[in-house]
């Protein structure tokens, strides 16, 4: 639940939360493409480094929830097959350097409009494994779906502002 509020209460502004929804499976897409390239077969299936990274935060979201967890799986691996997909593109370096760069682009301008300092900037590793996991959170959100945990977070964040604004 800390790892959600700390990353919401940076997100709060809706023109930021939409170019993180689009940002995010973007900046996944630009990483793995190149991962891609890395595969071995098992018993006839093609498994790639892409497929290894997203199955690990796989198994690490759900030590937070489950449904959460699932969702991500799909998304993740639509995202792999679309890699995979680009990868075998004679300019698949410069679409994955693309969408690796675009995809931060619009998270730092989402963060510019929101006036509020990118979590990447305070912590770049728990942002990263976030991340994609408050996509999944988010569209629940907009799905209205588990409205007494987006509650619960809200209460929260509104609580962390409350002391943040203290603070300072």
């Amino acid at each position: 639940m800390d790892m959600l509020v700390n990353y919401a209460s940076a997100h709060q502004n809706k023109t930021n939360i939409l170019f993180h929804l689009i940002g995010i499976p973007t900046i996944m897409l630009g990483i793995n493409i190149p991962l891609s390239w890395i595969n071995f077969d098992i018993l006839g299936y093609t498994i790639t480094a892409a497929h290894i990274i997203t199955v690990g935060l796989f198994l690490f979201y759900l030590t937070l929830d489950t449904a959460f967890s699932v969702v991500f799986l799909i998304m993740g691996l639509i995202i792999i097959e679309y890699a995979i997909f680009l990868s075998a593109h004679p300019s698949a370096i410069t679409i994955s350097a693309l969408a690796f760069f675009g995809g931060y682009a619009l998270q730092f301008i989402g963060h510019a409009i929101e006036k509020s300092m990118p979590v990447l900037i305070k912590h770049p590793i728990q942002a990263n494994i976030a991340a994609p996991f408050f996509v999944v959170v988010e569209i629940f959100g907009l799905l209205r779906l588990r409205k007494s945990l987006f509650d619960e977070i809200n209460s929260l964040v509104a609580q962390q502002r409350k002391i943040d604004t203290q603070i300072n």
